[in-house]
């Protein structure tokens, strides 16, 4: 690795350590803001869902903006807007506006998180990217590991604000290091597609606000049932209007790659099981176990440790085995140790019996995560790794948004915050719907293309995984997106 290629990744390791350690410490402090706050189950989600909602449906356009007017000046500049932003989350004195600055921290992410998976990708060749991505992935798990105890002393320590504060100096730092030490690069040319944007911004809040609202509503409601029906047809449009769009946010026909079509939604429920779980892990152990904010982020510590863990070996290895069994056998895991809480949980577990369980469904999802990663970026042709990363993260915190919404919407329907047995009932059933996901996540992984045999050195044109040795095709790379 040179110099060039180690201050790339690690100021996009960087960048996505510092997002990584905000919904961390801001999970492990949700209590918290509830009480001080005085919030509703539903306003606490949209804590969380505001950042990842505004995240991902203007992830394409911050790709865009960086192929367009230099990666290194948008990405110093998401930056700039998600420490701001984060300095409005520490001054709210309201939910409300605690809910808009988180949404204005997701317009700052947007910016950040594309970029960074596209400047690894970009200097790293393909036969090093897994490792590269394993490498990325293991710095963001040292926020991933260390947020949960963050979270529980700054919440018991001191105050839910100082949660936001940390941003400011990782934040002045990343900026100073990024306009110093990372060359500017651009991708293709291309128009802002508007249209695209609304049409996917429009479609998927109609879904999450059913989602939301349907336990507080009815689900059978004229509100909700609009709200779902506007969605979904919002969703059908854009995908329509991005197949004739001149120049799409998201071109359909990357979905004609077989590793492109299926690593994206399996990502997707991955993604969705997720942060189902991280919802409600660090409130399950202070409502029914009756633990401090930090003794809750103590407990979790295992189960974060695993990605920072884990991570790189993943991304290594998925170089030589190739990514369907990573992915497929990551899920699985991830389906068993969920299945296993959701079994045991509603009975007053204690915590020695769940621990076995978060840390398989946590190495499962570690094992996953670069495969797919890999799958995805591999799949298109090099100038296109940028529409393909921003992609792929949009799907990937989509995933997120509507897994929220599911496990908060099963809590509701079971359980409630009245007492510790209410809550556990509902905790419970909200990770019988995350086993679900994780689940059904595998079964679509099942069909991502296999490793092919180490003897061949070009794919057919129906191929669309990465060459072992790609310089013998490199002049016929476009075949890269197709498939049969």
């Amino acid at each position: 690795m040179n110099s060039k290629q180690a201050w790339g990744l690690g100021l996009a390791s960087l960048a996505s350590f510092m997002m990584a350690l905000d919904s961390l410490v801001v999970t492990t402090a949700l209590s918290t803001i509830r009480q001080d706050l005085s919030a509703s189950v539903e306003a606490l989600e949209w804590v969380v869902t505001a950042y990842n909602l505004t995240l991902a449906v203007l992830l394409p356009t911050g790709a865009a903006w960086g192929d367009r007017y230099g990666r290194r000046r948008v990405f110093a500049a998401g930056l700039a807007v998600f420490t701001v932003a984060s300095v409005a989350c520490a001054l709210s004195t309201g939910i409300g506006a605690l809910i808009v600055s988180r949404a204005l921290q997701g317009v700052g992410a947007a910016m950040v998180l594309p970029l960074s998976l596209t400047l690894v990708s970009a200097l790293f060749p393909p036969q090093q990217r897994g490792r590269a991505m394993g490498l990325y992935l293991g710095v963001t798990g040292l926020a991933t590991f260390s947020g949960p105890f963050v979270g529980g002393v700054i919440a018991e320590g001191l105050a839910w604000q100082w949660v936001f504060w940390l941003n400011l100096p990782i934040g002045v730092v990343a900026i100073v290091l990024t306009m110093l030490r990372v060359e500017e690069s651009r991708g293709p040319d291309r128009r802002f597609d508007l249209g695209g944007v609304v049409l996917v911004t429009l479609g998927a809040f109609g879904v999450v606000w059913a989602l939301v609202r349907g336990n507080a509503a009815g689900w059978a409601s004229g509100e909700v049932l609009a709200a779902l029906v506007l969605g979904v047809a919002l969703v059908v449009a854009f995908v329509l209007w991005e197949r004739r769009a001149e120049a799409p946010m998201l071109p359909m026909r990357f979905f004609r790659a077989r590793a492109f079509a299926t690593a994206n939604p399996a990502n997707f429920l991955l993604f969705a099981s997720l942060y189902g779980t991280m919802f409600f892990l660090a409130q399950y152990f202070q409502t029914v176990h009756g633990d401090g904010p930090l003794v809750a982020g103590l407990r979790l510590m295992p189960w974060t440790a695993t990605l920072m863990v884990c991570a790189p070996i993943a991304g290594r290895l998925a170089d030589k085995v190739g990514e369907r069994t990573f992915v497929v056998g990551g899920l699985l895991l991830q389906t068993l140790g969920m299945g296993w809480i959701a079994l045991v949980a509603g009975t007053g577990a204690g915590y020695l019996e769940l621990l076995p369980a978060l840390i398989v469904g946590s190495a499962g999802l570690t094992m996953a995560m670069p495969a797919a990663q890999k799958a995805v970026v591999g799949a298109v042709r090099p100038h296109e790794m940028g529409q393909a990363s921003g992609a792929f993260m949009t799907l990937r915190i989509f995933g997120g948004v509507f897994g929220v919404a599911v496990a908060v919407a099963v809590f509701s329907g079971a359980g409630g915050y009245a007492s510790p047995e209410e809550f556990g009932a509902g905790f419970a059933a909200g990770m019988g719907a995350v086993t679900a996901l994780a689940f059904i996540g595998m079964l679509v992984a099942l069909g991502m293309p296999g490793r092919r045999p180490a003897a061949v050195v070009a794919p057919p044109p129906a191929a669309s995984t990465i060459p072992p040795t790609p310089e013998p095709r490199q002049p016929k790379s476009p075949e890269r997106g197709r498939s049969s």
